[in-house]
């Protein structure tokens, strides 16, 4: 039987909160989306999308890309099996397959800020765009980042070099999608994305093939 997250009142849940870090290492973390209330699968995060989270005992604002996500049971030892039914036939008939699945998803980790340890108000305003000394820790909530912090974070491009570096994922197609995001929240800001193309043809300019690829999939 599935042991649910702990969890608060939808009332009491900032609605950026979508999920908790249940496994941590120093240059990413996976996690666990939040249930919601009603028969539904849990929100996947977007491939490419911006997420933070928190190291408290630093105060560390930690800020990662999502690169990988699934959905898949609770139970390792059974695997979900097709139905033939729709979304709608589910929650009538079979309800309980909600609870039998679980949707993770893991984060590469590409900067952070530091926060006041109470309230996380930033300190500085400084984005690091390197590892931090530490991962978030276990149980740490996970938040979708606001635009305005992604627009901030990225008004410098390193993150990129750090993107194009995660392995078990095709690497040019994470940087391709992180680059849509923060295009989309920059209101479509030509300038920006011509200074991050500049930046990837900078890193990749001996793998011609791989700088064509990103090229390629940001299509404007």
């Amino acid at each position: 039987m599935r042991l649910p997250l702990p969890q608060l009142a939808n009332r009491d849940r900032n609605p950026a909160h979508i999920a908790e870090v249940i496994e941590t290492a120093t240059t990413e973390f996976l996690a666990q989306c939040l249930e919601p209330e009603d028969l539904s699968f849990p929100a996947m995060p977007p491939f490419g999308s911006w997420v933070k989270s928190f190291d408290e005992e630093a105060s560390n604002q930690i800020y990662g890309v999502v690169y990988h996500a699934t959905t898949s049971p609770i139970d390792s030892v059974h695997r979900a099996r097709a139905l033939g039914m729709t979304l709608e036939d589910l929650r009538q008939q079979q309800p309980q397959i909600f609870a039998m699945l679980k949707t993770e998803f893991r984060v590469a980790i590409v900067g952070f800020q530091t926060v006041e340890s109470e309230n996380r108000r930033v300190v500085d305003g400084r984005c690091y765009q390197h590892l931090p000394p530490r991962p978030p820790q276990v149980h740490q909530a996970v938040y979708r980042c606001d635009p305005d912090e992604v627009i901030g974070f990225t008004d410098e491009l390193d993150f990129l070099r750090t993107l194009l570096q995660v392995s078990n994922v095709p690497s040019e197609s994470l940087v391709a999608a992180a680059i849509r995001e923060v295009y989309q929240l920059r209101q479509f800001e030509r300038e920006w994305l011509v200074l991050a193309g500049r930046t990837v043809g900078t890193l990749l300019k001996d793998d011609y093939d791989r700088l064509r690829m990103i090229l390629n999939q940001i299509h404007p």
